[in-house]
């Protein structure tokens, strides 16, 4: 692939997941973030597999790129999915003597 061809994919993702993710409601936001952990970590291996193959220095350039804001998502998904999961937890009361 050309890097014009690269470049014009990840403009349409990036506008493709800007639109997918202001139409989730609040409630819904942090359950799909939750969710979809896997599916980035899957993404961070690609991003890592591609970044070892490349030669260009352009497409080296794109693949750290790609690579941090992955390893940015995933990190960001599971300190939510943690926070989350915290408010749920029973609070311990302090028993008075």
């Amino acid at each position: 692939m050309t890097l014009v061809a690269i470049a014009t994919v990840f403009i349409l993702a990036v506008f493709v997941g800007l639109e997918v993710i202001s139409k989730v409601p609040q409630t819904l936001h942090t359950p799909l973030m939750s969710a979809t952990n896997a599916i980035h970590g899957v993404i961070l291996v690609g991003g890592i597999l591609v970044l070892g193959s490349s030669e260009a220095p352009p497409m080296q350039v794109i693949g750290v790129t790609a690579v941090l804001f992955g390893t940015l998502n995933v990190v960001g998904g599971f300190a939510v999915t943690d926070r989350m999961l915290e408010m749920f937890k029973a609070k311990k009361r302090e028993v008075k003597k």
